[in-house]
């Protein structure tokens, strides 16, 4: 529970005043910022920045294969040689594959 250092100090006679009813008032007037939202209204509220990407062209600077790397056959992604684990008739395993 946070402590509100600031607030003036109620001694142990002052603390055993309260009755019910304020404490209840208090519980309850604590409570009350509570605000119950649906989340699927506030999700559709968003927008996503970039979404509509229809006339956009995708622009990459593909380069072939270098000497020093080769391509996975279980993954078929292109490592550099130093990720070859396994060669076995002629089909080159990476590390994370083996």
């Amino acid at each position: 529970m946070a402590t509100d250092y600031d607030a003036p100090r109620r001694d142990e006679v002052d603390l055993g005043e309260d009755s019910l009813e304020e404490l209840k008032a208090r519980r309850v007037d604590a409570q009350s910022a509570v605000v119950d939202v649906d989340e699927a209204e506030v999700a559709e509220s968003f927008e996503l920045p970039g979404a509509d990407l229809a006339d956009e062209e995708l622009t990459v600077k593909v380069l072939p294969m270098q000497a020093d790397e080769f391509r996975c056959s279980r993954c078929f992604l292109v490592h550099h040689r130093s990720q070859l684990a396994v060669e076995r008739n002629g089909d080159m395993i990476c590390r994370e594959c083996v």
